[in-house]
């Protein structure tokens, strides 16, 4: 896996201004990294592609 500081994190464009209860996220070679904004200290997790795929389309349904 990349190093965390070799990788780009970005929050969701839906993210409002105030800072509280987001998440990052950052695109790999693995798949795609996630991580709690709030603490960027804290490890993060890699989902697959594939997965990530499914998560974002049952987000879009909610």
């Amino acid at each position: 896996m990349s190093a965390k500081s070799e990788l780009a994190w970005f929050k969701s464009s839906y993210s409002g201004s105030q800072g509280d209860d987001c998440v990052e996220v950052a695109v790999s070679e693995q798949g795609v990294c996630v991580r709690d904004s709030k603490d960027v200290t804290r490890p993060h997790f890699a989902i697959g592609s594939e997965g990530w795929m499914r998560f974002v389309g049952f987000a879009a349904e909610a």
